[in-house]
């Protein structure tokens, strides 16, 4: 199993487990195929298409678990650094596992950014640790990671693989900004104290 582990505010370690999913599991990875997207979406066995209809069904079968549960965590930020180009992105899960991912991952709002957030670009409804109804249209396995460009929506369920996250909201930013003339990259730069990074 993979860990994820936190230092937390009194120095102590914390360790948590992604569950049986070590990895992303890309054969249960759907997309909406909707006629505003389709010609635009290189679909085959990398972008495997979803009805829309099921896509709620999942939505619907994530809400209500989410809705379950006694507490929530949700994390408001920022992909891609550039106020001009960034997206908002609103996760809400039910472990502080995939809460504290996504904040180290994306960029964290300043207070007064975070006050005027509004209306997130992409939301990313987590309820990896219920699974998927394998007998559901379309469903091969109880792991589904669902995602339509429409509404900017991810639906995950049945794996607790944090990545999972960051992948869709990479997929989703990589479909949004080809569509204003701009090359979408994956990287980053650790700062050093001299005006360098490495």
């Amino acid at each position: 199993m993979a860990s994820t582990q936190a230092v937390l505010g009194t120095g102590e370690r914390h360790v948590d487990l992604s569950g049986a999913k070590t990895g992303r599991s890309p054969t249960d990875k759907r997309v909406v195929k909707h006629s505003d997207s389709s010609d635009d979406v290189w679909w085959g066995p990398v972008n495997i298409g979803l009805d829309e209809s099921i896509f709620c069904v999942n939505r619907e079968r994530a809400t209500d678990y989410l809705n379950t549960r006694k507490e929530l965590y949700c994390v408001d930020a920022f992909v891609g650094w550039d106020p001009v180009y960034r997206l908002k992105v609103r996760v809400i899960c039910a472990r502080p596992y995939h809460a504290l991912f996504m904040h180290n991952m994306l960029i964290r709002p300043t207070p007064e950014e975070l006050a005027d957030f509004g209306e997130p670009d992409c939301v990313i409804l987590n309820a990896g640790a219920f699974p998927a109804n394998r007998y559901t249209t379309g469903m091969t396995f109880k792991t589904s990671v669902g995602l339509s460009l429409e509404r900017k929506e991810v639906v995950i369920l049945g794996t607790q693989y944090a990545g999972e996250m960051k992948k869709a909201v990479f997929t989703l930013r990589n479909y949004l900004m080809p569509k204003r003339g701009v090359l979408s990259m994956h990287s980053s730069a650790t700062g050093k104290p001299e005006p360098d990074v490495t």
